[in-house]
């Protein structure tokens, strides 16, 4: 399953963006790994954030339930929330905003 969504990075904090993404926590991407991600990566354009993974589990919203409960990550999103700002068009409850795949080739 291929994942995509948007957001907007705060540009009063986008070097300290980038600068946590340079030195990504061990923990946090172990629990990633656990969550069956994999090829996940964070774009940068405009001031818009486009981030592209891929899942390979069964149980997508049981696994990054796992994602959101995994305390390591609860720090790091402590310092990365701030750093963004929900598009308007997101639903209650999302902060990154999915993203519709339009067209794929492998």
């Amino acid at each position: 399953m291929r994942v995509a969504s948007v957001i907007r990075l705060r540009p009063e904090h986008a070097r300290e963006y980038r600068d946590l993404h340079r030195e990504a926590w061990p923990e946090v991407l172990a629990a990633l790994t656990r969550a069956h991600v994999r090829n996940y990566s964070i774009f940068h354009r405009d001031g818009l954030l486009f981030s592209y993974l891929e899942y390979t589990g069964d149980d997508y919203a049981a696994d990054m339930a796992a994602v959101a409960e995994d305390e390591a990550t609860r720090r790091w999103w402590q310092l990365t929330d701030p750093c963004q700002q929900r598009l308007d068009s997101v639903a209650d409850g999302e902060w990154w905003a999915p993203a519709e795949e339009l067209f794929h080739l492998d």
